[in-house]
């Protein structure tokens, strides 16, 4: 479904992504795991066309991604992407937040969305929440909010950008426990994340990236548990003395 061919990427002097190819099949779930700034959360971008990409070739059911192309609107309809920060519209409710894509993105028929909306937000667990705005929300509820808005638009895969990092402890088991749903339904995903935990149980794959280039990948349960390379090694050393 998604296919990066020899991808490179500069802000400047500065190559974020040297080199990168992969692949996602539909229905697979793949996460990307690596220190900041080794370029996750730029792949994920360039994914989704929100950032150019100066080498290679990004696509999306066979379909070149290409952020100054008018077919880039059309590929983000399939392609919905989970923020860091939530980007909720802070002067919109709730339901107004998770309809506001199909109705002035698809121009789909009001009642329908509405509909589909409360019935998503009752899957995350915020039902009654419909008409609260978002600073009257936890994080952990702004996120869960955020992912409903992700699959009003009934995409065909989500890109993920580190969804729990913003998040107090306690409330990062309530985001994860939406995504691991969405996981067993065969959602199409793509994560950046530094939960080890998810990644091993959730999983197909899992990419390390380091410096921009892809280390190591293969089977998650593979790679965080019997890592071959030394880099991967000393990565998830750190990050389990972290916890």
């Amino acid at each position: 479904m998604i296919e990066l061919k020899d991808v490179h990427k500069s802000y400047g002097q500065l190559e974020v992504i040297k080199g990168v190819s992969a692949a996602v099949s539909r229905g697979e779930v793949v996460c990307l795991i690596g220190p900041s700034g080794s370029g996750k959360s730029t792949i994920l971008r360039c994914i989704n066309g929100l950032e150019s990409y100066q080498h290679g070739q990004i696509t999306f059911e066979g379909k070149t991604v290409d952020c100054h192309h008018r077919s880039i609107v059309e590929i983000r309809t399939h392609v919905s992407m989970v923020f860091q920060r939530f980007n909720l519209f802070p002067h919109r409710t709730v339901l107004e937040n998770v309809m506001e894509g199909p109705l002035f993105v698809k121009r789909e028929p009001r009642r329908e969305v509405e509909e589909r909306s409360r019935a998503l937000l009752e899957r995350v667990g915020l039902a009654a929440k419909a008409d609260n705005f978002p600073a009257q929300l936890s994080g952990g509820q702004q996120q869960r909010v955020a992912i409903a808005r992700a699959l009003a638009m009934q995409p065909k895969a989500i890109l993920f950008d580190e969804p729990t990092s913003a998040l107090d402890p306690e409330l990062v088991g309530e985001v994860l426990a939406v995504m691991r749903s969405l996981a067993a339904e065969e959602m199409t995903m793509v994560v950046v994340t530094h939960e080890m935990g998810f990644a091993r149980d959730v999983a197909d794959r899992v990419l390390f990236l380091d410096g921009g280039v892809i280390v190591e990948e293969g089977p998650a349960k593979e790679v965080l548990g019997n890592p071959k390379q030394a880099r991967t090694q000393d990565f998830l050393r750190r990050v389990i003395e972290h916890v």
